[in-house]
């Protein structure tokens, strides 16, 4: 297991989405369409629950975590 590790940073904030100031999701969010949105969010879900048993466990769980209740918020404002 990983030693150290901040979860919540690693989670909402990672570094390598964040370079040159730029928030990757704040900016998609802002681009894309409902609809795209919901693909992404979809589709990361998918990606980190299908892999943390091979990858890194705990840390997938929480991120599929986050992109479900990223999903969930959309869905909430209809």
């Amino acid at each position: 297991m990983k030693e150290n590790i901040n979860f919540e940073e690693v989670i909402h904030k990672p570094s390598h989405y964040h370079q040159g100031g730029i928030d990757v999701i704040g900016f998609s969010e802002r681009q894309f369409s409902k609809s795209e949105l919901i693909g992404f969010y979809r589709i990361n879900v998918l990606k980190y629950v299908t892999r943390y048993d091979r990858k890194n466990k705990l840390e997938d769980l929480k991120k599929a975590q986050f992109y479900l209740n990223k999903l969930i918020e959309l869905e909430n404002k209809k």
